[in-house]
């Protein structure tokens, strides 16, 4: 009988401890995103959000990554952003500060930096907290007890929801399946699906949108999801030929070999990190800007559904695309470890090796980074185009479809990495997940 890969991995037992611990984890997940911080009034946020503020491009942008916990006003409704924002903002430091980066080198480096990030961290979760109290209060009803009281207890839950939920991620990573930010983030959009699927349905019968529309939509949705696993999963490989070396009375060496480098080599990193950096004065301005004037200008300015957010997300897309993939591949290194190892690069001089890896780095950042920014934007065409509501429009593309696509092949990759250590078939056809040579 053929082997089952699903059955394979709750045969392993290390597998299938990891599997479960992560199912644990995101069941306290949802768990803490429906559940109210103290002093509001549930039923209020329900009327408030169903009847005045529906199609409020800012509160469906932040509810449908927070998996709903943004319009329950729950001790999860901030999510890993803040973190997310800080690790930008810390990753920015290394770039500008050498001594910095130097210091991070080693493992004691790295720690304080961790350590720093978290406390940071809590710097801009307390802002952003301070944001969402001021906002309750333009809601009728919702805060039921002193206004001090509610302020300061709504502060210390979310920031102390927001660093709960860091660490549950960092859980993830260490003890489940792996990237357990990214992974929570998965979760928020997942649970956001049925409710989304319902609407739409709702919406056809009502008559608000043209079935003939959601049939292209949705095949533009299957198309989409095609190209992005192709290009997900697309490589450049660059081969490296190692010259023979003779120690002692061995010989090593005298190997033929590649340096994968796919066509986006950030993933979906660029895309996570334009939209945080532009939640993080969005959600301050939306929220506090009806008492100041210039903050609800920069509000409307910067509405998601807007032109110039979509500018300054596709430029941020771009940005961080090069910014992350000279972080993590850093051609000057790549360049010295060749070397150092007797390798080179077939018909490029050894002291060209580190401008030559640039130059293919540049070729494929550049067309990977408009392609993540052209899936990025997709929603707001959807939405404008078909008169999608911006909950369904949000799965049609964009950051949502990069995060579902990027974390599922990157899940696939882990436990297929899983299955064949332990002599198992993959998940896919020949017990590997195949990539696409460029």
């Amino acid at each position: 009988m053929a082997n089952n890969a699903f059955v394979n991995m709750f045969r392993i037992r290390e597998l299938r401890e990891r599997i479960l611990f992560t199912v644990i984890i995101l069941a306290v997940f949802r768990l803490g995103s429906v559940l109210t911080i103290p002093g509001i009034d549930p039923a209020a946020l329900t009327s408030f959000f169903r009847d005045q503020v529906r199609g409020n491009a800012f509160v469906d942008y932040m509810d449908f990554f927070a998996g709903g916990a943004f319009s329950n006003f729950s001790v999860f409704m901030l999510g890993v952003m803040p973190y997310i924002s800080t690790q930008i903002l810390m990753q920015l430091a290394l770039i500008i500060f050498p001594g910095l980066k130097k210091a991070a080198e080693d493992d004691g480096g790295r720690k304080k930096i961790q350590s720093w990030t978290r406390l940071a961290t809590i710097g801009v979760a307390l802002i952003q907290s301070y944001a969402v109290t001021v906002y309750a209060s333009s809601i009728p009803g919702a805060i039921v007890i002193d206004r001090l009281a509610y302020t300061l207890i709504a502060m210390l839950t979310v920031t102390t929801g927001t660093m709960v939920t860091v660490w549950l991620g960092e859980q993830i990573t260490a003890r489940g399946i792996g990237n357990g930010i990214s992974m929570l983030i998965f979760a928020g959009i997942v649970a956001r699906l049925p409710s989304a699927a319902w609407e739409l349905v709702k919406m056809v019968q009502r008559g608000d949108i043209n079935p003939v529309f959601v049939i292209v939509a949705f095949v533009m949705f299957v198309a989409i999801v095609a190209l992005v696993v192709y290009e997900q999963q697309g490589q450049r490989k660059i081969p490296v030929h190692y010259a023979k070396r003779v120690v002692g009375r061995k010989m090593y060496g005298g190997q033929n070999t590649y340096i994968p480098f796919k066509i986006n080599p950030s993933g979906v990193i660029p895309v996570i990190f334009a939209s945080s950096f532009l939640t993080f004065p969005l959600q301050v301005a939306s929220s506090i800007g009806p008492n100041v004037k210039w903050l609800n200008s920069l509000a409307t300015f910067l509405r998601p559904n807007g032109v110039w957010y979509n500018v300054f997300y596709v430029l941020l897309i771009v940005f961080f695309a090069y910014f992350y993939t000279q972080v993590t591949l850093n051609p000057t290194e790549i360049a010295k470890q060749i070397r150092e190892n007797g390798g080179s690069i077939p018909g490029i001089r050894t002291d060209k090796t580190e401008e030559y890896m640039q130059r293919i780095l540049n070729r494929l950042v550049l067309p990977g980074s408009l392609y993540l920014a052209a899936i990025a934007v997709l929603p707001t065409i959807i939405q404008n185009l078909f008169g999608f509501p911006q909950s369904i429009s949000m799965l049609m593309g964009g950051t949502s479809l990069l995060i579902l696509v990027g974390v599922d092949l990157d899940t696939m990759s882990q436990i297929e990495a899983q299955l064949k250590m332990h002599h198992h078939e993959g998940l896919v056809k020949k017990g590997r997940i195949r990539s696409r040579n460029l």
